[in-house]
């Protein structure tokens, strides 16, 4: 075995902030990720060092070679297709989700010597969280309960990793934000996504930084075994109702986002999948959090420069911007008090229903 560390999905949000911190240690990364032209502008700025096999997970006879070649000593499983992308295309999702997982760990298993798999999985395995109903934080011994596609194949693919005789560490992942204007830009979707979400669930955010921080030290971390959770500090347990503003005001658009519904303290299913975290453990073995919210607000702002000043020009225009936000928004017109997460998923964006339900440990 050499001393390299593969991560899958290397070009992803989370997988691009991985590599560059295992590049910053000094460690020897091969990026295993999709053969695409946005990929490949993506590797003309990797970190001096890493390198690239182009992959398709799902290509049994392609991983194998993977990892035949690479012979890594720890993989960093990040390739996935997560919320809202998953809903408009389930089947395809399950292909990456769960069925190449199991691929990439049952050849890592047949290896000479397996590598350590460290798993990027989701708090949203614990299904819909009431907070009316519920009292964080979560840990991460509470079972699981998924109530989607997306928190169901993340449950299943957790559950082929838990179960295999590789030594194994799961990362359960908060809310991954950035600080990087780019990163995560607001498109159509996105915005219909956060209109959707009740306002008053609870949301555990973290900076992608922190979260990349987690992943390279788990892969020397004395953890194997252990499902931890990562997510930021006390600052980042806000309210879904504060993200999006809070985002939106530091790139210069205050004001801008209509108020969403709150959700039905009666009924524990009409929930999104999050909620607060204990980071106690993972943070004790990984020392990951460093960037707090309001860090992370102010350095957004910063890096938005000059177009946030201009942005605040429109500011009077911030009322007519917000009506036509709400007419986009999931529930223009829409009957009801409450949000209704799944209902509004359904309707614009597939079918959120989990194809697969079976008990998961």
């Amino acid at each position: 075995m050499s001393d390299n560390v593969l991560v899958t999905g290397g070009f992803g949000l989370v997988g691009s902030a991985t590599v560059r911190r295992l590049s910053e240690l000094g460690r020897r990364v091969v990026v295993a990720d999709l053969d695409t032209a946005a990929n490949r502008e993506k590797a003309e700025a990797l970190p001096t060092g890493a390198q690239v096999r182009w992959t398709d997970l799902t290509d049994a006879d392609a991983v194998r070679r993977l990892i035949s070649d690479v012979t890594p000593e720890v993989i960093i499983h990040l390739a996935a297709i997560i919320a809202p992308p998953i809903y408009r295309n389930a089947k395809l999702a399950r292909k990456i989700n769960v069925d190449a997982t199991a691929t990439l760990v049952g050849v890592a298993e047949a290896a000479p010597t397996p590598p350590r798999f460290v798993h990027a999985s989701s708090n949203a395995v614990f299904g819909p969280r009431n907070p009316h109903t519920t009292t964080p934080p979560l840990r991460a011994d509470e079972p699981m309960r998924p109530g989607d596609v997306y928190s169901g194949q993340k449950a299943e693919a957790e559950a082929i990793v838990r179960g295999s005789s590789l030594p194994w560490v799961v990362l359960r992942l908060g809310g991954v934000l950035s600080v990087d204007p780019k990163a995560i830009p607001f498109s159509a979707d996105a915005l219909y996504f956060e209109s959707l979400l009740p306002a008053d669930g609870r949301l555990h955010s973290v900076d992608v930084r922190d979260v990349a921080w987690a992943f390279a030290a788990a892969t020397t971390a004395d953890v194997v075994g252990e499902i931890l959770l990562i997510a930021g500090d006390d600052s980042h347990r806000i309210l879904q109702c504060d993200a999006g503003p809070a985002l939106a005001a530091a790139r210069g658009l205050a004001g801008v986002l209509p108020a969403g519904r709150p959700g039905n303290p009666n009924d524990d299913s009409a929930w999104f999948v999050t909620d607060w975290m204990d980071t106690t453990r993972a943070q004790e073995a990984l020392q990951f959090q460093h960037y707090s919210w309001p860090d992370m607000q102010a350095e957004l702002a910063k890096n938005v420069g000059w177009t946030r000043h201009a942005m605040r020009l429109f500011s009077p225009l911030a009322p007519a911007i917000r009506a036509v936000l709400k007419r986009r928004g999931a529930y223009w017109k829409a009957p009801g008090q409450y949000a209704d997460p799944w209902g509004a998923i359904r309707a614009k964006l597939g079918e959120p229903a989990w194809d697969q339900p079976r008990e998961l440990s």
